[in-house]
């Protein structure tokens, strides 16, 4: 039985992992297995070992995967070098799965083949390497810089005078990866098909079903999803999406698409919890804060960042610092203080998306779009001089304003549904799924504008939140300062 089960193993294992190449004296194993605490043995080829040994993607090692997390729940201490690697297996496990579908039904499906999936894995492998430490809070929450995954940054980091694009081009795939991880459009890109990017980015995909399992073990949360809705995915014939199945015998295969939903609810629930939890986002707040002080006084670049590690970006911080006029430099190095030692801002006011729907997009407009470092900079200093005139005390106020849409998450993975004679993504059916709409309404109200306070004395707290309640005219306030005593 356990000669019929390895057999069977090995005949779904893509060749090209079992293939070796005699001339090459890495090649006398035909794979490496590293032990993954998330998914037990990972298998990687010697090509994946190369590109996993450049500097590019060493430096991953050293960025949290949840970056600020760690503050709220200790040991969220994972790094993107961890994910990428689990990033690779769940990737091979949807492989797998598409290729066995074709098996069973030829004429209903595609295959994936060896030469594909080896560029896929290794886009899979690449797919987080140019992220900056902490760059969810300075791109999606802050505005910045540009999101990590724009086509500049990929560009720039597997250029081929870096060692991670020098190995690409040896391996002859650079242009095929740099098009799998870049969007439509983008002036350079090959046309791939459609499925390549989905098997690692579409809404469920390797990449959320890496980070919602490693995430949920390193932060102690549980997770309840069965693994079984990997088995179903497919690649259509007619438009080359990658999709699940949820039609059998023309009808609706209805614990598939709870398992569908199930994910999405885990992937809100650590949004709710842990993405969005108000402490990260003042720790993140802190490290934005002077990030974007030293870009605007000149100190610092976006291109500086590229290359550091969450430590090394405050040391480059510190010395940025040192280049500002003294109050701002000061301002700088308490603000990365504060962050080491976990001193942060306290909430004095929190406006949330759903008490505030009719001047939601003023306020991003305002605060978050082109141009808004400088009104949130002019209407944090009016309320720091109207505290310190009824207090007499000086402290610092960060009005934190993310992006309308954050991380928004919708329903684009494709489906059968019974009775339709093509794909289509999920969304098309909210009206017979109600849970999908709910989600999406539960992420939108996710938004919340904060205003916080360096300063923890409660005398204070309601002193800045007084005035910030005049300051935002229109907006409700939710948030309830604890009572004395």
């Amino acid at each position: 039985m356990l000669a019929r089960t390895i057999r069977r193993a090995l005949t779904l294992w893509p060749r090209s992992l079992c293939a070796t190449d005699e001339s090459n004296p890495l090649a006398k194993k035909q794979y490496s297995v590293i032990r993954d605490p998330v998914h037990g043995d990972v298998y990687l080829t010697h090509e994946e070992l190369r590109l996993l040994d450049t500097p590019e993607m060493q430096r991953m090692r050293g960025i949290k995967q949840l970056g600020t997390t760690y503050l709220v729940f200790p040991g969220a201490l994972h790094t993107r070098f961890d994910h990428s690697i689990g990033t690779v297996h769940c990737v091979q496990q949807l492989i797998d799965s598409v290729n066995l579908s074709f098996h069973l039904k030829p004429a209903a499906s595609l295959a994936i083949g060896d030469e594909e999936a080896r560029v896929i894995r290794i886009a899979a492998l690449l797919h987080d390497v140019t992220h900056i430490p902490f760059g969810h809070n300075i791109e999606d929450q802050d505005g910045i810089f540009e999101r990590h995954d724009s086509a500049y940054r990929y560009r720039r980091m597997l250029a081929p005078n870096r060692a991670l694009g020098r190995v690409l081009q040896e391996l002859g795939v650079r242009d095929t990866v740099f098009s799998i991880l870049t969007k439509p459009g983008t002036e350079g890109r090959q046309e791939v098909p459609s499925y390549w990017m989905q098997l690692l980015s579409g809404t469920i995909a390797a990449d959320i079903l890496d980070y919602l399992a490693r995430d949920a073990y390193f932060t102690g949360l549980k997770l309840q999803v069965d693994q079984r809705v990997t088995s179903y995915f497919k690649i259509d014939r007619a438009s080359g999406n990658l999709y699940i199945d949820l039609s059998k015998h023309d009808l609706l295969r209805e614990d598939i698409l709870s398992e569908v939903v199930r994910l999405l609810d885990a992937r809100y629930f650590f949004s709710e919890r842990v993405y969005y939890h108000h402490a990260k986002v003042s720790a993140g707040a802190l490290v934005a804060r002077a990030v974007d002080l030293c870009v605007r006084g000149g100190a610092l670049s976006e291109e500086d960042l590229y290359d550091c590690t969450d430590d090394s970006m405050l040391l480059v911080l510190e010395r940025a610092s040192t280049k500002l006029p003294e109050a701002t430099g000061q301002r700088v190095r308490d603000l990365i203080r504060r962050f080491r030692h976990r001193r942060l801002y306290k909430r004095t006011c929190v406006f949330p998306a759903y008490e505030n729907e009719a001047i939601q997009a003023q306020l991003v407009e305002r605060f978050f779009a082109n141009g808004g470092a400088k009104e949130r900079e002019a209407v944090e200093q009016r309320i720091e001089d109207a505290v310190h005139f009824a207090t007499g005390k000086r402290i610092h106020v960060i009005v934190y304003c993310p992006a309308q849409h954050m991380q928004l998450k919708e329903a684009r993975i494709h489906v059968r549904w019974p009775g339709e004679s093509q794909v289509l993504p999920l969304a098309h059916f909210g009206d017979r799924v109600p849970r999908l709409a709910d989600l999406e309404n539960s992420y939108r109200n996710l938004w919340k504008f904060y205003v916080l306070c360096s300063d923890a004395d409660p005398e204070v707290l309601r002193q800045v939140q007084a005035v910030a309640q005049a300051e935002f005219q229109g907006a409700r306030n939710v948030y309830a300062l604890p009572r004395e005593g």
